[in-house]
């Protein structure tokens, strides 16, 4: 099993008028990664930030933060090479938003990111199913995308387990309503990539609440490999 227990601060939920300086504070804290939502108003109702953001912050704290890139965007395609040349590590973007995932999986390897599938909790995924062996990690969403603070659904993790089940060493990650609270029940479904917005960002004592996650989702991964 190649997957590794990652814990990804949504940046959204922090105080975007510090940004680059709670981007350093979450890496600092522990972070594997970054988690970064763009919004169009399109594909969902509200509007975050886009590609010029990017380079800016890529610019500010350097090379190291791995950048996932999770597009809420109605045409995925338009941003391959502008996310590229900001300084995105993995584009994820939404099976929903796209008549043709696999020249846009192609795209993307082409542009040097890593690439990210995500599904809505109204799309199944057998739906996901017939791409999973040509990206990097698949997301499902555990709210309704566009929003922060949504109450996590849990049935959602069935989606989970079927991945984790027929696709053994894919990184899965979970967004939306994802904390110490309901962490247990993603990492017994098999997630290993959890991302996680005001349960980290918002806390007083960010670094434990990512050690809490990690710990959990570690245990969950050693456990299932022990059962094999």
């Amino acid at each position: 099993m190649a997957y590794s227990a990652k814990i990804g601060p949504s940046i959204l939920s922090s105080d975007l008028s510090c940004l680059g300086s709670e981007c350093v504070r979450m890496m600092e804290c522990g972070a594997d990664y970054l988690h970064l939502d763009v919004m169009d108003g399109h594909f969902v109702p509200n509007i975050t930030f886009g590609h010029p953001m990017v380079e800016c912050l890529r610019k500010a704290i350097g090379q190291d933060p791995f950048f996932d890139m999770h597009m809420m965007v109605s045409r995925p395609e338009q941003w391959v090479k502008p996310m590229a040349a900001a300084g995105a590590n993995q584009y994820t973007f939404h099976l929903e938003a796209t008549t043709n995932p696999g020249n846009l999986i192609k795209e993307i390897k082409e542009s040097s990111m890593k690439v990210g599938l995500a599904i809505k909790p109204g799309t199944t995924v057998e739906e996901l199913a017939p791409w999973a062996n040509h990206i990097d990690m698949a997301l499902v969403m555990t709210v309704e995308p566009g929003f922060g603070g949504q109450k996590f659904m849990e049935d959602m993790m069935p989606k989970v387990s079927w991945l984790r089940s027929q696709f053994p060493s894919l990184d899965i990650e979970v967004d939306g309503g994802v904390g110490p609270d309901t962490i247990h029940k993603c990492a017994e479904a098999g997630a290993n990539m959890i991302v996680s917005g005001s349960a980290v960002v918002g806390s007083d004592d960010p670094r434990s609440v990512i050690s809490l996650l990690r710990t959990v989702v570690a245990e969950a991964i050693q456990k299932r490999s022990l059962d094999r």
